[in-house]
């Protein structure tokens, strides 16, 4: 039973997320008695990082084509290579393409969001996040072939060191059907849908100059920033950073929401977060039913006085 790994890279470096997965793959094989290949597409970054994690074989495809993403292009290009029967991706968003395209091509089954190791094997059944995160199932796979997405800060990244190998496959995959229109850009600043701690905010925190103490109290935390979409709609903080129904879903080992008035569309993309924590002036606000923590009171208080506080703590 071979079990393949999609190892995604950002314009080459390996992110979090393609650890988890293959940390999760490599789960996944020592329940079959297995091993792990992982696959990356014009990767920069040393094929040490993913044995680290457990992937004994590497793939790196090289492809000239592939250097603007398509869906449909890179599932042709993994299909080459993965001639196993569990290909594991993470829920990232290309990822997230990718996988049920592949599953098309190959009669694969396709489960999405993975939280857990396989509860077994043969048949394939596993946990799984539904209903926008307000729910769980134990999705079983039909087919012999089943390919995973492995929810983001779900598993978790598990160093589990092995001797690898690496190959290189050079592919030339059709790619003209692709034209790009945007591209978001990997900065130095955290990845939202990566980081364990998030702080967010709303309208309450009444204009964009008042948003150097969110990122004071994110970066005292090691956390990235986040809003809710009204206020990246009106140009207080960019698109980048809206979560929500509409915007990116995240699941933080901690969310701190801000002057959010906790919105069910914005709940939806925040309420896989382990803890929540709402800092809102209105006692009211809808937000509050669903934090594990709750403070009533004004942000322009707490926020700073919570910076500080946590400063002193951290030495």
């Amino acid at each position: 039973m071979a079990v393949f790994v999609y190892a995604e890279n950002i314009n080459g470096v390996y992110k979090k997320a393609a650890f988890e997965a293959v940390s999760y793959a490599k789960a996944v094989a020592d329940q079959a008695g297995d091993t792990v290949t992982a696959i990356s597409v014009n990767p920069t970054d040393s094929s040490d990082l993913l044995y680290k994690y457990g992937a004994s074989n590497v793939i790196n495809i090289k492809d000239e084509g592939l250097k603007n993403f398509s869906a449909k292009a890179y599932a042709q290009a993994v299909s080459e290579v993965a001639n196993g029967n569990i290909i594991v991706f993470p829920h990232t968003t290309d990822a997230s393409s990718i996988a049920p395209m592949l599953a098309v091509m190959n009669g694969h089954s396709l489960i999405t969001n993975v939280l857990d190791a396989p509860e077994s094997l043969s048949p394939f059944q596993v946990k799984r996040r539904a209903f926008s995160g307000k729910g769980f199932m134990h999705a079983k796979a039909e087919s012999a072939g089943v390919i995973i997405t492995v929810s983001q800060n779900a598993y978790g990244v598990k160093e589990n060191s092995v001797s690898g190998t690496e190959e290189v496959k050079n592919l030339s995959v059709a790619n003209e059907d692709t034209k790009v229109i945007s591209h978001e850009q990997s900065s130095g600043k955290l990845d939202l849908k990566e980081a364990e701690v998030v702080v967010s905010a709303g309208r309450g925190m009444k204009g964009p100059e008042n948003w150097g103490m969110i990122e004071d109290l994110a970066n005292v935390l090691g956390a990235a920033t986040a809003c809710s979409k009204p206020v990246s709609d009106i140009g207080w903080r960019p698109h980048t950073e809206h979560v929500g129904q509409t915007g990116k879903a995240i699941s933080p080992n901690l969310y701190i929401a801000v002057g959010i008035s906790g919105a069910i569309q914005h709940l939806a993309g925040v309420n896989s977060s382990k803890t929540i924590v709402v800092i809102n002036s209105d006692a009211e606000a809808p937000f509050f039913k669903s934090a594990d923590y709750g403070v009533v009171g004004d942000a322009f208080q707490i926020i700073p006085a919570l910076t500080e506080k946590i400063k002193a703590i951290k030495g």
